[in-house]
């Protein structure tokens, strides 16, 4: 049983990205001015891997009291040094059994004093609940409950507690104040009910009226045109749980409420994988309308606690500078679908949006009120846009169990739909037939219950693409369009059926509206536009598409489009180097493996792309594996006698030495047959 004291630095990317040989130096110094403190409180340093540090002690107490001293130690070095160079370390403190060896401690003691540290502010110390009932009435400090928290790898969930007050803590003033107001509380607790008071009359006209401004974006900056109609990116609510595992519920809520805005013909709506590609870092709004092209931006946050749910909302005039509109809400659990609806009709009375027919209906429809089956979709989706054959298992295994929970959500039958698609479209399904089959089965289910899901449309598309249905794809697509217009992906899946179909300047239209909708675009829609220029003989970008795809995720498809394409081009020297490096990685490539992965309607295009592609060199068919053992072949022996009549004296000879050696079983011998064909 020892006390762990667990440390490391808040932001340590960053500053090593800044100046690295500063930031060593820096933490050079404060590992010892550490070590040294750990020493005074008959602790010793156990490991120090990066810019963690692993201490135990024998005290809670000595460890509670070193985990202090080290922050008003470090604080005051911190003064010294400007703002962007300041390191401040977290602390977690925790009471447990370890196991020893070799001079080194494991054990849940271990893990779960790096979990608290993970929980403490930067410059701040957090203790758990164990640590707490040994030090609580012991050392004059004040502690501030977190509750119970699910931690990685730990089976329970573990009481958290804030070390509050200490020398260079905020909240030591906080302390020092509530002493003297234990002196003088008749006069102080006067004046601090008129405070309060003030306080929350200048806080309702901060928030509810006033609403405080943020830095004007500029149009001027932006690299998109602005549309001509209100544009809007909803951000990732922010998980405010303190458990990383319940993020789907803050991505959840603005992918819904983009799904839900998007079905608006009059609103312009960014794709949630550019909005979401701001998760996680302190972007400003500025910044973010900005690169993204828009005037308005919707942020919040959620947070789960039991039965309830507390979610905040709020819509900013990123032009204007201004907030619009702004609320918190604190329910049960229950109403979580009904505060998406509330935001969403929020944000479409702000920004003065007319909904036309049918709309108002589609907007008001949620397709589940089962909170767990709607947690497994977002788990499923999740694991989905992995795009691996791991990703697409787990996924379906969470879309059956969101059926199974709640066998009238459409959602549960639309994402396994578009597993068996996807092990088809990439490559690993075992019968692809059946698969599609069985993908046309469930989503025309989903269909069933929920005739306006903007993706089904997009998964028939996609199946009668595979099937070689191309009209059928191409009409599937403008429904989903149709439907809801302002979905990236339904604009990108259109484009990729035209292109298939031969109509190649449609498709660069359409994969062009998918990218301003999705400015941060997802790299097969890279893929997608550099076939559509191939076909439409504009070499050049095509080039560039792949190019930039080739910059973002390397793999070997790229490639042999880019040799297809300067061969077509002409550039018969870099199309060869680009087959050739094909032929490096993967050796057995042929045009056999190519074919396959060309469903496109008009077979003259697929003749011209395997022309291309040949003539660059890629092989007809597979080579041979080489065996594994010694392998031989017997050529003729040429005649070179003036008698052409004695040539059955040279092949008879080849013929007896091949029939000779291939009685020894520890040879490979190639028959008579194939080698006299030379």
């Amino acid at each position: 049983l020892a006390a762990i004291l667990s440390a490391d630095v808040e932001g340590y990317s960053r500053l090593m990205d800044d100046n690295e040989e500063a930031t060593v130096r820096t933490l050079t110094s404060y590992r010892t001015a550490i070590a040294d403190l750990t020493q005074q409180f008959r602790g010793r340093i156990v490991d120090t891997p990066g810019d963690n540090i692993l201490a135990d002690f024998t005290s809670v107490v000595d460890a509670v009291n070193c985990a202090v001293e080290i922050q008003r130690d470090l604080a005051e070095r911190n003064a010294e040094l400007p703002d962007n160079r300041k390191m401040q370390f977290r602390i977690g403190v925790n009471l447990g059994d370890v196991i020893e060896e070799e001079g080194r401690i494991y054990g849940d003691g271990v893990n779960i004093a790096a979990r608290v540290e993970s929980l403490a502010e930067a410059g701040g110390i957090c203790i758990s609940g164990r640590a707490h009932d040994q030090v609580e009435n012991k050392l004059g400090l004040e502690y501030e409950n977190l509750g119970k928290h699910q931690v990685k790898n730990i089976a329970r969930p573990i009481q958290v507690y804030r070390v509050l007050s200490y020398p260079g803590a905020a909240a030591h003033r906080f302390v020092q104040a509530k002493e003297i107001l234990g002196r003088r509380w008749r006069k102080i607790a006067i004046s601090a009910a008129v405070v309060v008071v003030i306080v929350g009359v200048l806080g309702i006209w901060q928030f509810y009226m006033r609403r405080p401004s943020v830095e004007s974006a500029s149009v001027e900056k932006m690299p998109f045109p602005l549309p001509d109609k209100p544009s809007i990116a909803v951000l990732a609510f922010d998980n405010l749980s303190g458990d990383p595992k319940q993020d789907y519920m803050g991505d959840g809520i603005a992918e819904d409420i983009i799904t839900q805005l998007s079905q608006i013909y009059n609103l312009f709506v960014i794709a949630h994988n550019s909005s979401f590609s701001y998760k996680g870092k302190k972007a400003k709004v500025r910044q973010v309308a900005e690169e993204l092209g828009v005037r308005y931006v919707l942020e919040g946050s959620v947070q789960k606690s039991g039965d309830r749910v507390r979610i905040t909302a709020q819509l900013i005039d990123a032009i204007a500078g201004k907030h619009l509109w702004a609320h918190r809400y604190d329910r049960e659990v229950k109403d979580f679908f009904a505060i998406q609806d509330e935001i969403t009709h929020a944000v479409v009375e702000e920004l003065a949006v007319k909904l036309v027919e049918g709309e108002i209906e589609r907007i008001d429809w949620s397709p589940t009120q089962n909170l767990e089956a709607w947690t497994y979709f977002r788990k499923a989706l999740e694991q989905f846009r992995r795009f691996s054959p791991e990703g697409n298992f787990q996924a379906r295994k969470l879309s059956k169990k969101t059926i199974e929970l709640d066998p009238d959500f459409s959602g549960g039958y639309l994402m396994l739909s578009w597993t068996y698609v996807s092990q088809v479209r990439m490559g690993f399904s075992k019968s692809p037939r059946e698969d599609l089959k069985q993908a046309e089965e469930l989503v025309n289910k989903c269909l069933v219950l929920n005739d306006s899901d903007p993706m089904a449309p997009n998964i028939l598309g996609y199946i009668y693409l595979l099937d070689r249905q191309h009209d059928k794809a191409i009409q599937q697509g403008q429904s989903a369009i149709a439907l809801v217009p302002s979905i990236a992906d339904s604009h990108a899946f259109l484009a990729e059926f035209l292109m298939y179909a031969g109509r190649s300047e449609e498709a660069i239209g359409e994969m062009t509206k998918a990218m301003r909708l999705a400015p941060f675009y997802p790299n097969w829609y890279l893929r997608g536009l550099g076939r559509a220029y191939y076909l439409a003989g504009r070499f050049e970008e095509a080039i560039a598409a792949y190019k930039e795809y080739q910059k973002r995720r390397p793999d070997n498809a790229t490639l042999i489009w880019m040799a297809v394409i300067y061969s077509a081009w002409g550039r018969e020297e870099q199309a060869r180097a680009e087959a050739e490096e094909v032929l490096r990685i993967v050796p057995t490539y042929s045009l056999e493996n190519f074919r396959k992965a060309l469903p496109y309607k008009d077979p003259a295009i697929v003749d011209r792309i395997l022309t291309f592609a040949r003539k660059a060199g890629i092989p007809e068919t597979p080579p041979l594996p080489l065996p594994d053992k010694p392998s031989i072949a017997v050529l003729p022996f040429t005649n070179i006698s003036d008698d052409p009549k004695q040539e059955y004296f040279s092949d008879g000879i080849t013929e007896e030495i091949i029939t000779a050696l291939s009685k020894t079983p520890k040879l490979f011998v190639i028959a008579r047959n194939a080698t006299f064909t030379y």
